[in-house]
């Protein structure tokens, strides 16, 4: 069998991969050859062609399982939504904001300090902080799929203790938003996992990009609900938003239910026959289908090589499992470091400008924008390269945020209001912040969490992912609390921040970030650990023979390692034959028999 074994072979093969240089991806449009013998076909060859036509594209099951699943993200994108909604709602104001003499700047008499609305709004993110840490261990241990309900319950029961409180029990709304996040954090970590190792390969990405599109089409469905209540004289106005959260978390808890658990987790767990049955079902193919086949022998060899006690710290320590998660929670910071929340913070200040002074139209619109940008950022999952979508769009952001906080800092701030000056700017910066809504809803947006799902190996894919996700709601936090804070003292030139920080990610996703559209998630895993440069690897392609035993030779789980934290190492396997890890052993013994282990994957 023809492996890569040593740095130098290695780093001549990555080298002559190729740079990729469009972003359509070809592979995607069939991405049939993911695993075995049978599906990895030459591309173009008749065999391929013929193989592909019997694989359907996407099978009903599937579309309803993401539309089900992604219910997850419906539920964050409607709470999130209805509070930001609810600081401006009269009668909330009332029961838990502070009484003011200035009518002027504050008419119903009431208003949220800084600190007050900065923890009602936040806490929710610290809340899914933990819960994202703790649902990776209980999903390897109970299945990903089994986990869910009981995170629904805890979302429902945060909610229940928000609709509870009485008049000025504002510490109340922010426990029940924390035990909320709770249940949202557990949700953002389980439903990509669960997509990601249930999706076909071929839909993967978008499957996996219906998360976020869910979110937002959940903000802007708390939007339209805030706009129809907030009227009322009566605790209506917010409750009944409130309440109808309920619905979302139903929906997900006792649909998921009737869904299958995920196939790796069965199987790892002594349910073949049941894997067998819903990866068949899933990729609309018999169960005697080689690719089906093949890509079941590989989880067996995976189960035999993960069995045994593998603590949550080898999620870090693991073979090159720090530069992954380190990757994975940049990535996460840097979604919410572009800036999308501050548009929509800022977004009531900047439609005034123009004439549109209910801040809950101005909801809508920006809304209405994420949502049907997210939607062709799915499409966009299906087809396009990630890595190049998202330095391009990296760019296109700092663009967006640069021309919108010079105007707003140079021209909009300083003139009349109502003014010619002031339209005309406000325009300009209204037009901008739905370029920069457009460019995230497609890439940014979605794709971070395709990504991330994509970029661990099984054994341990649920606590890296808990790791990565938890990064994305301590930035939440800081950002839903410090903002206020910010905005206050430098206004629009907040701006320039943001850009800056859409720079950092462009250098991120260029330089360390593989391509893992139309690949396998073996594949992704053994590109990591032969260190292929991410600039190269859009058409990096391993040869036909290792392609078929990427189960036993470059793959993380099929590592055996000695012993734990700083002290663990991978065994000395170079009698078993594979991939060597030493690198100075030029001349392995020619036989491959035993389970591999990759070159410098530390």
């Amino acid at each position: 069998m023809n492996v890569f074994k040593t740095r130098r072979e290695r780093k001549a093969a990555a080298n002559g991969s190729g740079a990729s240089t469009a972003v359509p991806s070809a592979n995607n449009s069939i991405e049939v050859g993911a695993r075995g013998t049978t599906g990895y076909k030459e591309e173009g060859s008749n065999d391929a062609k013929a193989e592909a036509g019997k694989m359907p594209h996407v099978t009903m099951r599937t579309i309803l399982m993401a539309a089900l699943v992604a219910m997850g993200g419906f539920i964050f994108g409607y709470d999130t939504g209805q509070i930001s909604g609810f600081l401006e709602m009269r009668v909330f104001l009332e029961m838990f904001g502070e009484e003011t003499t200035d009518l002027a700047a504050h008419p119903s008499g009431y208003y949220f300090t800084n600190v007050r609305s900065g923890l009602i709004v936040g806490l929710l993110s610290i809340g899914t902080l933990i819960g994202c840490l703790i649902a990776g261990p209980l999903a390897n241990r109970f299945g990903r799929r089994t986990c869910i309900p009981p995170w629904c319950m805890v979302f429902i029961i945060g909610v229940v203790i928000q609709m509870a409180v009485g008049d000025g029990q504002w510490v109340g709304i922010v426990m029940g938003r924390w035990v909320a996040g709770l249940g949202v954090g557990g949700l953002s970590v389980l439903v990509p996992l669960y997509m990601a190792e249930t999706s076909p390969v071929p839909v993967r990405g978008a499957v996996i990009s219906c998360y976020q599109l869910f979110i937002t089409i959940g903000i802007f469905t708390a939007d339209c609900i805030n706009y129809g209540t907030e009227a009322r004289n009566d605790t209506g106005s917010y409750r009944i938003p409130m309440g109808v959260g309920y619905i979302w978390a139903l929906l997900l808890g006792v649909g998921v239910l009737f869904l299958p658990e995920s196939p790796r987790h069965d199987w790892n767990h002594g349910r073949s026959d049941k894997a067998r049955t819903t990866m068949s079902k899933f990729y609309g193919l018999p169960e005697t289908h080689p690719l089906i086949v093949n890509e079941t022998q590989e989880i067996q060899d995976i189960m035999e090589a993960t069995q045994g006690d593998h603590p949550w710290h080898e999620a870090i320590t693991g073979p090159r499992m720090f530069y992954r998660v380190a990757l994975a929670m940049a990535l996460q910071t840097l979604q919410q470091l572009t800036g999308a929340n501050y548009f929509f913070y800022y977004g009531t200040t900047v439609f005034a400008g123009v004439g549109l002074d209910n801040s809950y139209v101005t909801a809508m619109i920006l809304g209405g924008v994420n949502v049907g940008a997210t939607v062709f950022g799915v499409y966009m999952a299906r087809h396009f390269r990630r890595r190049e979508s998202l330095y391009i769009a990296a760019l296109w952001q700092t663009m967006c945020f640069l021309v919108f906080a010079s105007v707003g800092q140079f021209v909009f701030k300083g003139a009349e209001e109502g003014s010619s000056t002031a339209k005309t700017s406000g325009t300009v910066m209204i037009v901008f912040a739905c370029l920069f809504i457009v460019g995230f809803a497609t890439t940014w947006g979605p794709l971070v969490w395709a990504c991330i799902s994509e970029m661990f190996p099984y054994r341990y894919r649920a606590v890296a992912m808990g790791f990565a996700t938890s990064a994305n709601w301590f930035w939440n936090f800081m950002l839903a609390f410090f903002t206020p804070f910010i905005t206050g003292d430098i206004q629009y030139a907040y701006g320039y921040v943001f850009a800056g920080c859409n720079l950092a990610a462009f250098v991120v996703v260029y330089f360390f970030l593989l391509e893992s559209s139309g690949k396998s998630l073996e594949e992704v895993d053994a590109m990591y650990l032969i260190h292929v440069s991410p600039r190269k690897s859009a058409k990096f392609q391993f040869d036909e023979e290792t392609k078929r035993h990427l189960s036993t030779t470059i793959n993380t789980d099929a590592m055996h390692l000695q012993g734990r934290g700083k002290n663990m190492r991978k065994a000395e396997e170079g009698g078993q034959g594979g991939v060597f890890h030493k690198e100075e052993l030029e001349n392995p013994p020619p036989t491959h028999t035993g389970p591999a282990v990759a070159s410098g994957a530390a």
